[in-house]
């Protein structure tokens, strides 16, 4: 399911591109020879290995400080450093389960617990990562100083659930998962269109705007119905049934006729269609923004990929190579750390690259 353009891997390819590659035998003396003389001139070491596998490599964080003390040791772990979990195998789907994501996600009247599909919580954890890499590298810079950084799945995870779990902890009762026939406010809900696709509503002062929702959804004669008039006089205890009027109502058009109408009558609440992956790869906001461009794939052809979610006004990022192949700049590297083609020929006849 995940391979394309020739075996190439489409995980692989998300998150290696712009990389060099080497190959290397860190359990052969010369191997290890070869990593410290990389670790001497690099800003940062990056793993996802156990705190025991780097010990047994000798690429723990004691070992590679004394080779270069202003190194940042950075690593993405499972559950965290400590505690009974720390040595735990994990997996993105784990962190989903133990963080609360897969409680939280889905509707209230269906209770079981719902995956995501895509790697979220290994996406969110590398996001968290690279962030903490950069706030050591500037507490270098201030300070003069390397350390270590650590960055679990599951920590990251509760990062982004940050305000139900504070609701949850502060409020002392749980963030309840959404209810679409039951939400209080009728504007915070997505609703299903006549073509069967959906749209969202999103707006948290719906009283600012009942005239005008009123009015393009041609319910006026709801405008001064004491049930729905304002949120306070009876809407949140009504909203059931405004929803169930909505359901008929948005059923009379297609989502884009809707998003048209929205559009034209320059409505100011806020609104947006429900996508599916293939319109996401097609809107011309996400376009227009560089948040999916095209790249010229060495084996793909011309492909529609992931752009970069910052935008640098003086620094731009710039997608400049595939993902590597194996190996593909082992030679390369090699060059760089001053080793001959004689060198690096025996090297490869002995294995250690």
């Amino acid at each position: 399911a995940m391979s394309w353009a020739g075996g190439t891997h489409v995980g692989f390819e998300t998150v290696n591109r712009n990389k060099k590659s080497i190959t290397l035998d860190l359990k052969q003396g010369e191997g290890k020879d070869i990593f410290y003389k990389l670790v001497k001139k690099s800003d940062v070491f990056l793993t996802n290995f156990s705190e025991r596998i780097c010990h047994k490599l000798g690429a723990d964080y004691e070992t590679l400080h004394k080779q270069n003390p202003s190194l940042i040791w950075a690593r993405a772990s499972n559950y965290g450093p400590e505690g009974p979990y720390a040595e735990k195998r994990g997996y993105d789907p784990t962190a989903q389960a133990m963080s609360g994501l897969m409680w939280a996600i889905g509707d209230r009247d269906f209770p079981e617990p719902m995956q995501t599909g895509s790697a979220i919580c290994d996406t969110m954890a590398a996001t968290m990562l690279a962030y903490g890499i950069v706030a050591a590298l500037l507490a270098r810079e201030r300070l003069g100083i390397g350390q270590k950084v650590d960055v679990s799945l599951l920590g990251s995870m509760l990062h982004l659930q940050a305000q139900a779990l504070m609701v949850t902890s502060l409020r002392g009762r749980s963030w309840a998962r959404h209810s679409r026939k039951r939400v209080k406010n009728p504007f915070t809900n997505h609703y299903k269109c006549g073509d069967g696709k959906w749209i969202m509503l999103s707006e948290a002062q719906a009283d600012r705007f009942w005239h005008q929702i009123c009015s393009v959804l041609e319910i006026q004669h709801l405008e001064d119905d004491p049930r729905f008039a304002t949120a306070m006089g009876g809407r949140r205890e009504h909203s059931p049934e405004l929803i169930e009027i909505l359901d008929k109502v948005f059923l009379t058009k297609t989502r884009d006729e809707w998003i048209t109408v929205f559009d034209e009558q320059k409505v100011g609440f806020a609104y947006a269609p429900i996508y599916d992956y293939y319109e996401v790869l097609e809107d011309q906001q996400v376009l227009v923004n560089d948040y999916i461009v095209e790249f010229d794939h060495p084996t793909g052809g011309r492909v529609k990929v992931i752009g970069f979610p910052a935008k640098f006004g003086e620094t731009p990022c710039d997608i400049q190579s595939a993902a590597p192949e194996h190996g593909q700049h082992t030679e390369e590297v090699l060059l760089a750390l001053d080793y001959s083609w004689e060198d690096i020929a025996r090297l490869r006849n002995e294995g250690i690259v």
